[in-house]
């Protein structure tokens, strides 16, 4: 009986010649600071999230978040 090759074998030994021909993943480094434009959109997203939800506060002082109704 001849070994079939796995569905991940196959994968990986394609995705390494694509990778001789296109290169690496680019990569950055991780310590660097956040830009100006990269702050204020990180800013918007985290207001828009939050208007999406509400604080719940229960009588024992355990809070909880729940979906915030369309007014």
């Amino acid at each position: 009986m001849a070994d079939k090759e796995s569905f991940t074998s196959k994968f990986m030994r394609t995705t390494g010649k694509v990778r001789m021909i296109f290169g690496p993943a680019q990569r950055s480094s991780l310590d660097h600071p956040m830009t100006d434009e990269n702050q204020r959109l990180l800013k918007e997203q985290q207001a828009q999230e939050k208007a999406q939800w509400e604080t719940v506060t229960r009588a024992d002082g355990s809070s909880y978040i729940v979906s915030r109704k369309p007014e």
